[in-house]
């Protein structure tokens, strides 16, 4: 049987272009007076990028579950979430004042502060504003749930069979769906914007990677080049901004409930075609050390991008609405990779070296006790698990 590599060079990139994509939505906005500068010839398309987050969502159920380790004590997984996820973010959060509140000159409401400190920020639908503290942190929240849950839900899905695993994030990403129409019919947009923002609501596409991790460890492959979801991820995208500027109305908000579904599956087919591809021992653009090491400071990136942003637009204004804003837009994606090497050099990375040192004892002599026992597959892994 192939050693799987429990190193994924090729997934550490894709985190930086993930990251990447959201930070463009947030350069070009929504619309109107919305972002510090448009370009016509990425708008309406850049707002997708929103969804870079989606990919995050998908990205992090399969990595937990591609080193999940049964017999690993709980709080293990836990001490060392914390020391991941924290740090970085804490500082982050100076910034994320400065732009968000005083900058602003927006009265700083304490409790929402402290609840996107904590990073639960969007379980209460009253925090003010919608997304307190660090705007882009409500994805962190999202985690938190997933987290919190992941060493149960690590344990029940290796007693399953991949295909109901499989049956179950389909009913879940159908979920999504109804979970959408429901909110957007019958409450109001303020609401339904925090229902559909609800981190339980995200958990489907955890799942999802989950579901493909477990079906590549087990042996499943699916002849898939890399290019062929790049494609359909880009047919997709402009199929969809080409249909909502000639549906009607109700055709469009089908088309918007459907997005974060159908984006999750096309983000663990881009996933699945670039960890098949390094199962077999290939290498690529993504495996080169540049691109590797933008996707270790993808998560500092992520976290300032969009303060740095706001930033700039409370000084400078926004930019006209041309392609030479593309300039501006890659020279702050600079300045913000700047940033971000230096929050991940003096912040992240030695913060979870020292908290990961300092893990309980008794929790790691627990991990190495044997596994219990788990029911052996009712067929061998190295056939189809999902037929």
């Amino acid at each position: 049987m192939t050693t799987l590599p429990k190193r994924l060079d090729s997934l550490t990139s894709l985190r930086f272009f993930a990251a990447f994509a959201v930070f463009t939505h947030h350069f070009t906005g929504f619309g109107g007076k919305t972002g510090l500068g448009r370009s016509p010839l990425i708008f309406p398309y850049s707002m997708i990028g929103g969804h870079g987050v989606t990919f995050f969502f998908v990205l992090s159920g399969f990595l937990m579950m591609w080193v999940f380790k049964p017999n690993e004590h709980p709080g293990v997984f836990y001490w060392r979430r914390v020391g991941r996820i924290w740090p970085a973010h804490l500082v982050a959060l100076v910034l994320g004042i400065y732009a968000y509140y005083i900058a602003a000159h927006l009265k700083i409401s304490w409790p929402s502060l402290i609840a996107s400190a904590f990073l639960v920020q969007t379980w209460a639908p009253n925090v003010t504003p919608t997304l307190p503290g660090n705007e882009v942190t409500w994805t962190l929240s999202v985690e938190l749930l997933f987290y919190a849950l992941f060493p149960l839900l690590g344990r029940i899905a290796v007693r399953l069979r991949t295909r109901w695993l499989a049956a179950a994030t389909a009913v879940g990403l159908a979920g999504m769906w109804a979970i959408d129409w429901f909110a957007t019919a019958h409450y109001s947009p303020a609401h339904a914007g925090w229902v559909m923002r609800h981190p339980a609501v995200y958990l489907p596409q955890f799942m999802l990677g989950m579901t493909m991790a477990l079906a590549i460890k087990r042996g499943w492959r699916l002849p898939l080049r890399p290019f062929v979801p790049i494609v359909l991820l880009g047919a997709y995208v402009y199929c969809y901004y080409q249909g909502r500027a000639r549906l009607s109305a109700g055709k469009v908000a089908q088309l918007d409930f459907t997005v974060r579904p159908i984006i999750a599956i096309l983000s663990a087919l881009v996933i699945l075609a670039f960890v098949q591809r390094e199962v077999r021992g290939l290498r690529g653009l993504l495996n080169t050390k540049p691109l590797v090491m933008l996707g270790l400071w993808s998560y500092c990136f992520y976290l300032l991008h969009h303060s740095i942003s706001r930033i700039a637009i409370y000084q400078w204004g926004r930019l006209p609405n041309n392609n030479a804003v593309l300039f501006t837009l890659l020279g702050m994606a600079l300045v913000v990779n700047v940033l971000a090497w230096a929050l991940f050099t003096f912040v992240e990375e030695p913060a979870e070296k020292w908290w990961r040192k300092r893990t309980p004892k008794r929790w790691l002599k627990q991990g190495e006790t044997p596994p219990p026992a788990i029911p052996a597959p009712r067929r061998p892994q190295s056939e189809s698990v999902l037929g």
